[in-house]
């Protein structure tokens, strides 16, 4: 295994060192996109192999739904790709320049990450975006996918390569890992550090951690998406309704899902039956602090201190009451992960301070936290979402891919 992980490094290093235009990297990404067209049937027959394999396994319904593709998720990634083509190159983009008082001229300009390992499970398409992004961004990437979609995987990486073989560009640009043996995670962690550059994982909590703990090169990425929309007394009720809603259970498994719906106290009897019947109806668990649980006539469940520190990816939903607009902004401070957090309020002086003052790497006003996604922010799609401090932040698209060099032009200058 390391001697096969050792060729992929070199392989991917071999083809980093050849440059590729704009309008090449163009051509190829269009060149993929159809063969995606064209190839949709076997795409779909290869991806029911994996999700009968999937079923057999008793894997989480939550896994098989983000596993499965159809004729309209296919549309969805062509249309991803078609949108990534035509955005702008980021690469050798002068970002800021300035002369100095002994005549050098100094240039800040965008260069690839370079090779960039994306460890992942359960989504396809993340194969065809991590691949399109990676690629227009001057990088290199090697796929290690779940063993849960390995036939899927297989073919739009190898679709990828085709598009890159048809342009004459080398096909290890983009290099698909085909052994399955658990143990290759770890060495791609420990022992790949003279061949890639970043790795970014997209899974569990359980992959994450163990990227976190065992990685020896940087990582990109979060842990958690415990994510809040909080209902200011200034509210408007139909927004309310159906934002809370959708945030929820739009799609329950995604990291940019709110888990705790947080309630100004002095608008609890104005908001809670409107916004929770709808989400009961909708067949969501709600799991309610003492406030609440006196003026919901619904269904509830009692909330205990792990709820608020606790993602569900499911339908399920925590809701507390806060007394002001700051308890709300603490609380999620506290108990989220700088994933994103929404507040709803017609009041722009609240909505101002709560989007300044929430360490969020995505903060919302008026919106769903589902549109936490680099495709919804015209990124085309995203290679994750992260939420360390350190650049880059949220949504993980083209111009996030780059890092950028100091090019210092001089006529014979000397330093006295």
């Amino acid at each position: 295994m390391k001697k096969y992980l050792k060729l992929i490094g070199i392989k991917a290093n071999k083809a980093l060192n050849k440059k590729i235009d704009t309008k090449t990297k163009n051509k190829v990404l269009n060149r993929f996109a159809n063969l995606i067209r064209k190839n949709k049937s076997k795409i779909i027959s290869q991806n029911k192999r994996d999700i009968y394999l999937a079923k057999k396994r008793k894997l989480r319904e939550n896994l098989i739904n983000r596993l499965l593709l159809n004729d309209h998720k296919i549309n969805q990634i062509i249309k991803s790709i078609n949108i990534i083509t035509k955005l702008k190159d980021p690469v050798d983009v002068t970002l800021d320049k300035w002369k100095r008082p002994n005549g050098l001229l100094i240039k800040r300009v965008s260069i690839p990450l370079g090779i960039i390992a994306v460890i992942y499970e359960s989504r396809p398409n993340v194969t065809s975006d991590v691949s399109s992004l990676c690629f227009k961004s001057g990088n290199c990437v090697i796929l290690k996918g779940g063993s849960e979609a390995y036939f899927t995987n297989k073919i739009l990486a190898n679709l990828f390569r085709k598009a890159l073989k048809d342009n004459k560009i080398d096909q290890n640009r983009v290099q698909f890992i085909e052994n399955k043996n658990r143990k290759i995670v770890d060495l791609i962690l420990s022992k790949m550090k003279n061949y890639i550059d970043v790795i970014i994982p997209r899974g569990g909590k359980n992959l994450v951690r163990k990227v976190q703990k065992l990685s020896a090169v940087p990582i990109i990425g979060h842990l958690e998406g415990i994510c809040h929309t909080y209902i200011d007394k200034d509210a408007d009720i139909n927004s309310a309704k159906k934002i809370v809603n959708n945030a929820k259970l739009r799609n329950t498994s995604i990291c940019g899902a709110t888990e705790t719906i947080l309630i100004h106290e002095k608008s609890l009897k104005k908001y809670v039956n409107p916004v929770l019947k709808k989400l009961e109806k909708n067949n969501c668990t709600i799991y309610v602090d003492k406030k609440i649980k006196k003026i919901f006539n619904g269904k509830s469940k009692d909330a205990k201190e792990k709820d608020w520190s606790t993602e569900y990816l499911s339908s399920k939903v925590s809701v507390k009451s806060v007394k002001n607009l700051n308890d709300a902004i603490n609380h999620i401070n506290k108990y989220g992960t700088m994933h994103t957090d929404a507040i709803i309020t017609k009041n722009k002086k609240s909505a101002k301070i709560f989007l300044k003052n929430v360490k969020s790497s995505i903060a919302i006003h008026n919106a769903s936290t589902q549109f936490a996604d680099g495709g919804e922010f015209g990124f085309g799609g995203e290679v994750g979402i992260s939420t360390n401090k350190i650049p880059p932040r949220g949504p993980v698209g083209l111009n996030q891919l780059i890092s950028y060099k100091y090019e210092v032009l001089g006529k014979g200058q000397i330093r006295k």
